[in-house]
């Protein structure tokens, strides 16, 4: 099989995205194939054809990520050769298509996602007894730090805590609010993928909802993350903006036996 896949560099959260046809039941060992050639590549996602959108992105664990949804759309318009327009993404883990905004401004793509709204935002109780917030959405769960926790702690903490929660896939958001840093960690079981990601969208997205939630006001947050900065726009009716650049880093071609 030729594979054909670009990749992308959404604020650091670098993604292959597959433009070549794979069963979803092989979307797992491609991506896991990918990423032992790219060192770089945090996710990979498969992109396809959609009737009554722009494009399908089915990420290979099945989980919701909005940097790659952000991603796929700028790949879109770039294969439609537009420099601006908005792009109806189907993504895995939700249950509506989503609108990304984007445009190419001085050379540079920039992507707004009208992300999903969370299904609950709870503090939960651990079994250790320790209690935080905890932020729902389709297709990925976050939980909410505002103390560090060692690495191994955590790396230990997002596997059980996946399980114990139900969740098709966990994130620790350690954030800083006082020194304005998040520091995303994800886990996603179904493709076996443990990161200390260089920028999350979804995670940032449950860190503004859970905040508008909080002071019933309207959110607007650009935390430094380890690969450089999004912004997120919560209200306290639970509408979320994400907003980032994306950079096509380059595409390729690889034969898969």
């Amino acid at each position: 099989m030729k594979l054909k896949y670009s990749i992308m560099d959404p604020t650091g959260n670098v993604t292959a995205l597959v433009e070549t046809a794979v069963p979803v039941d092989q979307q797992p060992s491609v991506a896991e194939k990918i990423m032992s050639i790219e060192a770089t590549v945090e996710q990979v996602g498969f992109i396809a054809d959609s009737e009554g959108v722009d494009l399908s992105l089915r990420m290979a664990g099945g989980e919701f990520c909005g940097n790659a949804t952000m991603s796929a759309a700028v790949l879109y318009a770039i294969r439609k050769k537009k420099s601006f327009g908005k792009v109806k993404v189907f993504s895995s883990g939700v249950n509506d298509a989503i609108n990304v905004d984007v445009k190419k401004e001085n050379g540079f793509w920039q992507g707004t996602v009208e992300m999903p709204k969370a299904k609950s935002i709870d503090d939960f109780v651990f079994p250790d007894g320790r209690a935080f917030p905890v932020v729902r959405f389709d297709g990925i769960t976050h939980v909410i730090f505002s103390d560090p926790v060692a690495k191994s702690e955590a790396e230990k903490l997002v596997r059980c805590w996946c399980a114990l929660l139900n969740a098709p896939a966990l994130g620790l958001m350690f954030f800083e609010e006082s020194e304005n840093i998040l520091t995303p960690l994800v886990y996603v079981p179904e493709a076996d993928t443990l990161f200390w990601e260089s920028s999350c969208g979804s995670g940032l997205s449950a860190v503004g909802a859970y905040m508008a939630n909080k002071t019933n006001r309207l959110s607007k947050l650009s935390p430094k993350q380890p690969g450089g900065t999004l912004e997120i726009i919560a209200t306290p009716t639970g509408e979320l903006f994400l907003c980032g650049n994306v950079k096509l880093l380059c595409e390729k071609e690889i034969k898969l036996s």
